[in-house]
């Protein structure tokens, strides 16, 4: 059983950054890949990044170049910078670890406005 603490969140102005970060409890995180994903209301969740167990990341094309995600096995912690932030960027960020299965963190809100 794997359960993800995501932090980070909060109001930002276009052009800012964020660092999110998800705690993950349990043993083998080193094994997950880790992902993050959004979500904005009346709107289907979607792949921001994700982290394989070596390292390999994967971005969707509109945060190529803007979002960073990293991870530290020792810290058991993986991260999500986020650069140049567009009001279109807001909307619930969600942490997922998948291994045999997929867990989901509870969700941290990013708004960012003016």
């Amino acid at each position: 059983q794997v359960q993800l603490v995501e932090s980070g969140g909060g109001l930002v102005q276009p052009g800012g950054s964020l660092r999110l970060s998800c705690a993950a409890s349990g043993s083998n995180f080193s094994r997950y890949t880790m992902g993050w994903y959004r979500q904005v209301p009346g709107k289907q969740r979607e792949l921001v990044a994700t982290i394989t167990s070596i390292g390999i990341t994967n971005y969707a094309n509109s945060m190529k170049g803007r979002f960073t995600i990293s991870r530290d096995n020792a810290k058991n912690t993986v991260y999500l910078q986020m650069n140049s932030l567009k009001p279109e960027d807001t909307a619930v960020y969600y942490c997922n670890a998948k291994y045999a299965r997929a867990y989901w963190g509870q969700g941290t809100q990013v708004t960012v406005s003016s």
